[in-house]
């Protein structure tokens, strides 16, 4: 799934308000991190994941892999701010058409 710059910009600001759901620890991006990402897109459809590194590349990597690993689209990286979307089958979130 694709996302035009307007679908983009009202994912962004629905996602303003948001905390973070999910907290990358001391062991980085294991298998159960991504466990609890996939868990909590299911629920949400959009999220902020945080992500403790100041390493830009690294910080790339990660944000990588995990939109990989889930199927995730990634709305916006501020900082040490992850934003990702995954429509799920209940459509919580309404997206702009065009």
């Amino acid at each position: 799934m694709n996302l035009n710059k307007k679908q983009i910009q009202h994912l962004k600001g629905v996602a303003h308000p948001l905390k973070p759901v999910v907290l990358l620890g001391n062991n980085g991006l294991t298998e159960a991190v991504i466990a609890e990402i996939d868990y909590a897109l299911n629920h949400h459809e959009l999220i902020k994941v945080k992500i403790p590194t100041d390493d830009r590349e690294t910080k790339s990597l990660i944000v990588d892999a995990i939109c990989r690993e889930t199927n995730a689209i990634k709305v916006q990286v501020i900082g040490k701010t992850l934003i990702i979307y995954r429509e799920s089958e209940e459509k919580k979130i309404r997206i702009p058409k065009l």
